[in-house]
C-alpha cells in the first residue's frame, strides 16, 4: 500500500503509516518522544468499524467528520493525534469487549475523558480507537455509613462536589478544572487546593473496577477504610494515564463536610517573603485546606478575563489562604494565628473573607488562573513540584529564563505543597522561533527544578509532552521498573502508546 504519512502529532512528532501499521520517527520540539520502538499498530477496516458497532451500537461509534478534530488535541493543542474512531461505550461490558477486540487486532487504543489534559496524555497519537468514557456517567451510590461515592468514570468533579455536598459531605480532591471526569483525575492523580489538608486523589480512592487490555475485569479495593493484603494494585493504575488499564469505576472516600469556611488574603512586598512566610504559618500546628500564592501580573490577568475586581491588588505578592472546621469559633481562632503567623513574617496587611460573597471573589479569581493566561495565547505549561522552601527559588528562576529566552513567563501554584503552574507564552512570536524559545524555556526549567530536588509533574502527569523530561529526572531502575510494568499489564502495548513511560 506504500506509505501514507499523516502528521498527526503536530510538533513534537511526525506519525507514519508503513505497510499498514503505525510507527514513530523522532523529530526535535520541546515535548519529543524519546526512543519509542515501531510498535506495528493496525489501521481500522470497515469490518473493525461494524465491530464497534455491534459492541457499542452505531450512535455511539464516530468514525468521520469534523467533530474527530474534538478528540485529536487536548486543553494545551500543541500535541495532536488524530483518531480513526472514537467509541463511547455505555458500560464495564463494553469497555471490556473493545480491548479485547483491539488486543487481538492490535488496534492502539487512547482512554480519554473530557480531554481538559495538559500534557498530551488523551491524544491519540498513533491513530486508532479513542476510547471516551463521558457517558459512563452515573454516580451509583453514596454511601452514608461507610462513607464513601461509588461512580463511573465520566462523572464531571464539578457534578460529584455539588452531589455530595447537598447530602452534607465533602470529596476532597479540588483541581482548578472542574469540568474533567473523576476518571481522568484518577488516571493523572490529580491534586488542587485542597491537597495540603486532604491529600490528593490517590489519598481519597479506596476501590477501582478496572478493565486490563486483555479485556480481563479486575475488582481492586473497596469499601474498606484500610487494607494490608498484598502489594497496592489499585494504587498502581492511579496516576498511570491509562496505561495499565482503563478505569470503568472507582469507590471515592467521602468526609463530613465542614461547617464553617474562611479565607485570608495576605499581600507582601515579594514572592519570597510569601514563601517563606509558608513554614510559620504551618509551625502553628493548624493546617489550612488551602495556601495559593500569586504574583500581582495573574491577579490583573484574572480580572480582565471574569470582568471582576479582585479584593487587593496593591502588592507585587500574595498567599491565599483557606481554613476549615465546625464553628465560627474554631475558624476564627484559626485565622487569628495564622494571621498573627503571617504578619511576623513580613506580611502587609491580613484581609479576612468571612463572607461567602467574599470567598467567593477570591477563590473564583485563583480558579480562573489558568484559564485567565490562556485567553487568547498559546502557552506551554510546567508543573513541576520542588521542597516548599525552594518554590520562591525557581519563580525567581522564571524571570531569569524570561530575559534568556525572550519569552513572557507567567506562575502561580500551591505554596502549600511546592507545586507550581509555570506557564510560557507565545504572544506574537513566530511560529519557527516560538517552537526554539519554547524548547530552550522548558529545557532551563525543568534543570533547574531538578536542581532544586523536584519532580517533573505535581498533578498533571507526564503524557506526551513532558516524557523526555520525565526519563531525565527519575533513574535508569525506576524507569526500567516502570516499562516491566507496562509490559505486564500490557504486553501488547495498545493502550495509550507513547505516553509517561
Amino acid at each position: 500500500m506504500g506509505i501514507e504519512k499523516r502528521n498527526v502529532a503536530s510538533t513534537y512528532c511526525e506519525l507514519h503509516c508503513v505497510h499498514g501499521t503505525w510507527g514513530t520517527r523522532e523529530t526535535s520540539g520541546a515535548g519529543a518522544v524519546a526512543h519509542i520502538q515501531l510498535e506495528g499498530f493496525s489501521h481500522l477496516s470497515e469490518e473493525d468499524i461494524r465491530e464497534l458497532e455491534r459492541i457499542c451500537g452505531p450512535e455511539d461509534v464516530l468514525c468521520s467528520g469534523p467533530l474527530l478534530e474534538d478528540y485529536s488535541h487536548d486543553e494545551m493543542l500543541r500535541v495532536r493525534g488524530v483518531p480513526e474512531a472514537v467509541v463511547f461505550p455505555e458500560t464495564t461490558g463494553e469497555v471490556s469487549s473493545i480491548l479485547r477486540y483491539a488486543s487481538a487486532r492490535k488496534i492502539a487504543v487512547t482512554p480519554r475523558g473530557s480531554g481538559t489534559g495538559l500534557c498530551g496524555g488523551a491524544v491519540p497519537v498513533f491513530g486508532g480507537i479513542v476510547l471516551c468514557t463521558t457517558k459512563m456517567n452515573k454516580i451509583i451510590e453514596i454511601d452514608r455509613e461507610n462513607l464513601t461515592a461509588t461512580v463511573e468514570p465520566g462523572v464531571l468533579l464539578l457534578t460529584l462536589h455539588e452531589t455530595v455536598e447537598k447530602l452534607g459531605f465533602l470529596y476532597a480532591p479540588d483541581p482548578g478544572e472542574k469540568t474533567a471526569t473523576i476518571g481522568g483525575n484518577i488516571n493523572t492523580n490529580a491534586g488542587g487546593m485542597r491537597a495540603i489538608k486532604y491529600g490528593v486523589t490517590r489519598d481519597n480512592v479506596r476501590g477501582l473496577e478496572v478493565v486490563l487490555p486483555s479485556g480481563e475485569i479486575l475488582e481492586l479495593g473497596g469499601k474498606h477504610a484500610k487494607n494490608s493484603t498484598g502489594y497496592s494494585l489499585m494504587n498502581a493504575f492511579i496516576g498511570s494515564e491509562g496505561t495499565l488499564g482503563v478505569v470503568t469505576r472507582a469507590v471515592l472516600k467521602l468526609l463530613p463536610l465542614p461547617r464553617r469556611t474562611l479565607s485570608l488574603l495576605v499581600p507582601f512586598d515579594s514572592l519570597g517573603e510569601a514563601i517563606r512566610a509558608v513554614p510559620k504559618v504551618l509551625s502553628t500546628g493548624i493546617l489550612p485546606q488551602s495556601i495559593e500564592f500569586a504574583e500581582r501580573n495573574v491577579i490583573f490577568a484574572a480580572e480582565r478575563y471574569l470582568g471582576k475586581k479582585f479584593p487587593h491588588t496593591g502588592a507585587p505578592s500574595y498567599l491565599l489562604i483557606r481554613v476549615d472546621g465546625n464553628s465560627v469559633g474554631e475558624v476564627t481562632s484559626m485565622m487569628e494565628a495564622i494571621g498573627d503567623a503571617c504578619l511576623e513574617a513580613g506580611a502587609i496587611d491580613v484581609l479576612i473573607a468571612d463572607t461567602q460573597e467574599r470567598q467567593k471573589a477570591i477563590w473564583d479569581a485563583r480558579g480562573a488562573f489558568l484559564a485567565a493566561i490562556k485567553s487568547g495565547n498559546q502557552v506551554d505549561e510546567c508543573d513541576v513540584v520542588v521542597p516548599r522552601d525552594r518554590i520562591a527559588e525557581l519563580v525567581e528562576y522564571t524571570k531569569i529564563v524570561s530575559e534568556r529566552t525572550g519569552v513572557r513567563i507567567e506562575s502561580f501554584g500551591h505554596a502549600g505543597d511546592g507545586n507550581l503552574h509555570i506557564y510560557v507564552i507565545r504572544d506574537s512570536i513566530p511560529d519557527d522561533e516560538w517552537e526554539k524559545r519554547l524548547e530552550k524555556a522548558m529545557d532551563l526549567l525543568y534543570e533547574k527544578g531538578e536542581e532544586l530536588g523536584g519532580l517533573v509533574s505535581g498533578e498533571h502527569g507526564i503524557g506526551y509532552a513532558k516524557r523526555k523530561y520525565m526519563l531525565k529526572n527519575l533513574s535508569p531502575g525506576e524507569i526500567a521498573i516502570m516499562r516491566k510494568m507496562k509490559a505486564i499489564f500490557d504486553p501488547q502495548g495498545i493502550l495509550n502508546p507513547g505516553k509517561v513511560v
